[in-house]
């Protein structure tokens, strides 16, 4: 009696779970189930592509602040005669 009743039980979890497995396929067929898992898509993507964006600015940023300090002129002196302004001399006067 209780090995029916056993087998009774597994058998009706086992069909819940069937019949729950069916009803979730049938969903996802539909018009509206299927723009559901393209927008869970189109979301992951646009995460990864701002992830990767964020990533990729910073390592510009990175590598543009390595290049100034290593190859930007650090005084006056080390800028070409050409460059050099005085401090009273505003940009658009010189030569004027």
């Amino acid at each position: 009696m209780i090995g029916k009743l056993f087998y009774l039980a597994a058998g009706a979890a086992i069909g819940g779970y069937a019949v729950h497995r069916l009803n979730r396929a049938r969903r996802s067929l539909t018009p509206g189930g299927i723009a559901e898992r393209m927008e869970g898509h189109v979301t992951e993507y646009r995460g990864a592509l701002r992830e990767f964006n964020d990533d990729l600015a910073d390592a510009v940023r990175e590598q543009e602040e390595e290049l100034l300090r290593r190859y930007a002129p650090t005084r006056e002196r080390d800028l070409p005669a050409s460059r050099r302004r005085s401090a009273r001399e505003l940009p658009g006067e010189a030569g004027e």
